[in-house]
Order: C-alpha cells, then structure tokens, then sequence
C-alpha cells in the first residue's frame, strides 16, 4: 500500500482527551479485554491484544486463530516456562555500538533508560503486528521470528526482557548528526458506498491500472486522463466502480487503499476492498497546499475542501489537476476474517491500527520494530510499533505515518488521521550483532 499524506492543517487540533475518548467509544483501539477475561494467563494475555483492534467479530475471528496457533506451536514438543531468548534481564551496558549511517538517516546507539516512555507500553498490542510482520520479513529481522512467536503468549515483563537482551535502540538523526524533531501524521482506509455501475449518484470511476503500465513508468496526467481521447482510451473498460464525487475518488487515491460497499446491477450489496496496485509515475502534489496557498481555505481538511467543491464547481478541475498524480487500485474480496485486519502495506503484510507505520525505507526498513515518542493535541505518548508502509509524502530520517485503522468521516479513525500533525522521535531496535 502507497499511500500520500493531505495533512496542511494549520489550525490546532482537538485535545487528546476528546480524541481519546471517541477512540474508546468508536472501538479504533477499543478494549475488549472483558471477552478474554476467562482465558488462562499468558493466552489472555496476547488475546487481549488480538481484540484490541476494531471490528465487532475481530475477537471471534482473531481468538480462534490464536487458540489453533497456540495449540500447533505446543504440539511442537515440550518446551521451558521461559519463552525462548529471555534471560535474567538486559545486556549489561558497557560501550555503545558506533553509529550506523543508513541512506538519508544516521542511527545513534543509546540506552535503553534513554527512551522516553520505555517499561510503560503494553507491549502485547503490538506484539499481533510484529507477528504479522513475520510472515515477510527483512533479513535483518528473519532471526528473530522463530523467537518473536512464542513469545505473543509470553508476561510483558519477559517480552521486554526479550527486546532488551537481543535488541540495540538507535535514535534516528539527521545524516549530519543532528537531531530534529521529526514529523508524524496518520492515514487510514476509507470506506465509501459506492455502485458497479455509473448511475445519477455516482458518476465518478475508480480504475485499475491500464494495459502495459510498468513500475516506474511516467504516464499521464491526471488532467491529461480528464481531457485527452488517447488517455480515456487507455482506461476503457478499465473501471472497478463508480464513487460519488472526484473528491471521494481522491480521498482513495491519497490513503492508497479502501472499502467499497457496492451495490451490483442485480440490487445485491457487498463489501470489497480496494487495493494499491499502480500509479501514473507522476509526482504527488497536496491540493490541500494548493488552496492554501490560493487562500480559498483556513485549514486542509477533507469537510473544508469538500465545502469548497462545492461552492466553487467552476474550479474543481484546476484543484484536481494540480496534483497530476493518480493511483489505480485492483478488487479484493474481503472475507469476515480479512475485514478485521488493515490493507497490506508496502512489507506485503496486513496493517494494524495504532500499531503499524509507515516509514521512509531508505532511512527504516520494512519490518523493523520501532519506538515512537511524539507529544501533541491529537497523540500524546510512546509505544513500540512496526515500520510495515510507505507513503509518497513520506520522506526523510524522523518521518512517520501512523495507520489509525479504517471507518467514514464520522468514524475516531479518520478524526485521528486528520488531526494527526505534530512532532515525533523514533528509535529503531536493531538485532545485536552475535546475538
């Protein structure tokens, strides 16, 4: 999934208590631990962190695949009370490692005591999303996944005894040294109504890529794709499904994936998920910068350029056409058990709310666990999550993206992505070297 961040808001963003509240009441982080509260120990434990993400049969779904994991890794053979690779507690701290200058970053080695927040997470909610991670992961992280499993079911103390003994943090600077403050933002998959056919309400296609596109190519336009018989040609027969408005379609485009509730010819209605499968080649643009700096708007929020569509019909197109960017998408089914997971992000492997970043590879790459510090009105705290996406805005050393889950505009997942503009830390954890 390669996504693009629309976030130029340059008013405040609600209180993090407000933002807080909504999430427990809408269920983007809900806790559901009153489901599991039954289950022995360590299994409630991870299954505590199976439903802590939204959806309302995710627990079913998610605890039975738990239960049949935790029973095949046990058919396994007996094995010690103590999960693999957890000692007495972390390595002594003795000398650091040298720094490690990695593409546009330079990580700092540092002590675990140096970051913020750290023995306070509850680590088992991200423990499902680096579990996930080890169905494709880097070669630097591969030897660890063997570990990383059984220790879903293992205390918080023994999975951050774990991360101390095999794990270096690194601090994540500027390539000259420096260290900034960074820049978080968050995204999320939208879901929209939308019909297989083009009708009164929903005149606006959603494409799948067009015959022949290649990685990397340079195609056209988004307003040569508006205007040109060659590029309208390119894309007959090449709709998925018809949206309301340019400005849904572009919200899609933007978080790089999507739910559709379509309605079929026949009157059936179904859920599918749009994937990312392709852009044009085009460089990203922000229109939500670009009424900025038109001064058409105060801030860059979805309901702003919306409301400005619609006062300004006669402009639409000029807003539109100032990001030339467009992405193509191709059709998922979305299984009861699929729908409770994100989209696939950039790692090839299923996002998770609250849990799951994307990140600029050249400075993190995919699969690396990473501590996140960031203080602000929409998010105010540290937590380990995983670097598993990317985005076409999403650049430099100390960048992030956080995936806040799925929903409408009315839904604490798209009200967090939204606000979500404020400082950020990150640390790497980086397998020990002999470890």
């Amino acid at each position: 999934m390669v996504h693009h961040t629309m976030n130029s808001n340059n008013t405040s963003a609600p209180s993090a208590s407000r933002n807080n509240k909504a999430i427990e009441q809408k269920g983007v982080w809900v806790d559901r631990m009153a489901k599991v509260s039954s289950l022995p120990g360590r299994l409630r434990l991870w299954a505590s962190a199976l439903v802590s993400g939204p959806g309302r049969r995710w627990w079913q779904t998610g605890l039975t695949a738990l239960i049949v994991g935790s029973l095949a890794a046990c058919a396994v053979g007996t094995r010690d009370s103590t999960p693999p690779g957890v000692g007495p507690g972390a390595v002594a701290s003795g000398s650091l490692p040298p720094d490690v200058l990695r593409g546009g970053s330079r990580w700092t080695a540092v002590q675990w005591a140096d970051l913020p927040g750290w023995g306070q997470d509850q680590l088992f909610e991200a423990w499902n999303a680096w579990v996930r991670g080890c169905e494709r992961p880097a070669p630097q992280q591969a030897q660890l996944c063997a570990e990383v499993r059984p220790l879903a079911i293992a205390t918080p103390e023994e999975q951050r005894a774990w991360i101390e003994r095999r794990l270096q943090p690194y601090r994540v600077v500027e390539p000259s040294g420096s260290a900034p403050s960074g820049l978080l933002t968050g995204y999320y998959e939208p879901i929209m109504a939308a019909s297989r056919v083009p009708t009164a309400t929903h005149r606006t296609p959603l494409h799948g890529p067009p015959a022949g596109l290649a990685k990397g190519q340079t195609w056209y336009t988004r307003k040569d794709i508006d205007t040109l018989p060659a590029a309208r040609a390119a894309l007959q027969g090449k709709a998925i499904a018809w949206v309301a408005d340019p400005i849904d379609a572009l919200i899609l485009q933007i978080q790089g994936s999507g739910r559709l509730r379509i309605t079929e010819p026949d009157g059936r209605q179904r859920v599918v998920r749009l994937a990312f499968a392709a852009h044009n080649g085009q460089p990203y643009q922000s229109v939500g910068r670009w009424l900025l700096d038109q001064r058409a708007i105060r801030e860059a929020s979805w309901e702003s350029i919306k409301a400005w569509a619609v006062s300004n019909p006669s402009r639409l197109n000029d807003m539109l056409w100032s990001n030339p960017r467009t992405v193509f998408f191709r059709e998922e089914a979305l299984s009861e058990f699929d729908a409770q997971f994100g989209p696939r992000g950039a790692q090839g492997v299923p996002l998770t709310p609250g849990r799951s970043i994307a990140v600029d590879p050249t400075s993190i790459p995919y699969g690396t666990p990473v501590w996140l510090a960031s203080q602000g009105q929409a998010f105010n705290g540290q937590k380990l999550v995983m670097a598993q996406d990317t985005g076409g805005a999403i650049t430099g050393a100390v960048r992030a993206d956080l995936f806040t889950g799925w929903g409408s505009w009315d839904d604490p997942a798209y009200q967090l992505a939204s606000r979500l503009k404020q400082p950020l830390q990150l640390w790497v954890l980086w397998p020990r070297s002999g470890g």
